[in-house]
């Protein structure tokens, strides 16, 4: 094993503004901005936001303002969707939108596209998505490069700002899919092996394998998406990780909730057969002391050989969320 392979792998935070229960959406804003200026200082890559409607517990629905929010706190972090569901908006409002947020920020704006709605069914209605929105991604993903492109100074439709300003396009996805689309157009890739972990192996090979260069990336760039729940003992993290089990299960059972108060897990705080479901959904999730998460993550770069590590963190205690990025980061020492 290349014990190396931690302190050479970028960290990147995936922040889903969740909500807690008890507090106002106000105070998720506040805690988002704090967390990202703390990780900057740490020497963390990037800071994305993933769009999300009609969930009580995720405050990221608006996320280019986010997006905006986070950037305009901090000076260094790299700050981007993860995220933006493509097929819920016009390409030109979104060449728009991170046009003006990379012009307000330069070299500092991510634009990640994914094709899924973030939503249940009856919400993406009401966004207006055409039920063959994902079906039309690829063409959507080539008009919104065109919009980005010194070429189309000549079109009758143009984005401006956004025309000939630098937003690097990532592909996000969940399925194989995704992987070919990235391969084929020469972009980075990010993978949601947080929520979907089945097929994350078979995707990075089909993108490495299929992998053709472009003006943006000339070699694959693979972003791994895990969960981790980091203190300084293997038994507060196990604790703190109740929060994290209850609001993934709400969204398996569909009882979607803020999310709640940490308890002790030895209270049978779960159903056996519900946590069996949740184990298949959350099999990328590395919960402990430093020492076992260290062990676990380095395992899991051996086996992907993924370049980056997004890391997305479910605690309710803001203090205790932090200092888990804290301890990441210093793994990477």
């Amino acid at each position: 094993m290349n014990i190396n392979r931690l302190s050479q792998t970028k960290i990147s935070v995936l922040d889903l503004a969740i909500v807690r229960d008890g507090d106002h959406v106000a105070e998720t804003f506040k805690n988002s901005l704090d967390l990202a200026q703390q990780v900057e200082k740490w020497g963390y890559s990037r800071f994305w936001l993933a769009e999300h409607h009609n969930m009580p517990g995720l405050a990221s629905s608006a996320t280019s303002i986010l997006i905006g929010h986070i950037a305009s706190g901090t000076s260094t972090l790299k700050v981007g969707s993860g995220g933006i569901m493509l097929p819920n908006h016009a390409p030109l409002i979104v060449a728009e939108q991170f046009g003006t947020l990379a012009t307000l920020f330069p070299n500092r704006i991510d634009l990640g596209l994914g094709r899924a709605p973030g939503t249940d069914q009856f919400t993406a209605a009401a966004l207006k998505r055409d039920q063959h929105a994902a079906m039309e991604f690829p063409a959507n993903v080539e008009e919104l490069q065109l919009y980005f492109s010194e070429g189309n100074k000549k079109g009758r439709v143009r984005a401006i700002p956004g025309e000939g300003v630098n937003v690097p396009i990532w592909i996000l996805g969940s399925s194989t899919d995704s992987a070919y689309l990235a391969a084929s157009k020469g972009l980075p890739y990010a993978f949601a092996s947080h929520f979907a972990p089945a097929q994350l192996l078979t995707a990075i090979s089909i993108y490495r394998t299929n992998f053709r260069p472009s003006e943006q990336l000339k070699k694959p760039y693979v972003i791994a998406c895990i969960n981790a729940i980091v203190a300084d003992s293997d038994q507060e993290a196990e604790r703190l990780s109740t929060s994290f089990k209850r609001l993934f299960l709400g969204i398996i059972t569909g009882n979607r909730q803020q999310l709640k108060e940490a308890v002790d897990p030895g209270e049978g705080f779960m159903d056996p057969m519900e946590e069996a479901a949740l184990q298949q959904m959350i099999v990328y999730t590395f919960i402990g002391g430093p020492e076992k998460v260290k062990k676990e993550l380095e395992y899991f770069l051996e086996k992907t050989k993924v370049d980056e590590l997004m890391v997305a963190t479910a605690i309710y205690e803001h203090t205790a969320r932090v200092h888990s990025y804290e301890i990441l980061g210093q793994l990477k020492i």
